[in-house]
């Protein structure tokens, strides 16, 4: 399967670019795949460039997720940390990814010197 960089996914949510939403839609018609990395760079432009609040970041996410023609790497994990993301109003969405993934891996505690990420079941304040 081929796969898909974060510009790519940004104007497939922000649409604000006719050539490159074409572009983007026409490749991933045939299927694409969506590595952790780019999805959480994803949101991190949506956040820090389009200035986003988190609730449309959220479902933002849940919009890949659900996309008929997008494969989102280790879905189950995306869906776990969208779910932490929207219980931890001070915590971002790539924390609350690092951390699922960590937790699927078996590797927590998260040791981490973020007070807000802290608090969640599995990290640790150093």
């Amino acid at each position: 399967m081929r796969a898909v960089d974060t510009n790519v996914l940004v104007r497939l949510i922000t649409r604000d670019d006719t050539r490159q939403l074409t572009a983007a839609e026409t490749f991933v018609a045939n299927g694409a795949w969506v590595s952790h990395l780019v999805l959480a760079e994803t949101m991190w432009v949506l956040s820090a460039a389009y200035e986003l609040p988190r609730a449309e970041i959220a479902m933002a996410a849940e919009m890949l997720l659900e996309h008929e023609h997008l494969t989102v790497q280790d879905a189950d994990v995306v869906v776990a940390a969208l779910l932490r993301f929207r219980s931890q109003a001070a915590v971002g969405f790539s924390d609350c990814l690092v951390l699922e993934i960590a937790r699927k891996a078996g590797h927590l505690p998260l040791a981490t010197f973020d007070k807000a990420l802290s608090k969640i079941d599995g990290a640790q304040r150093l």
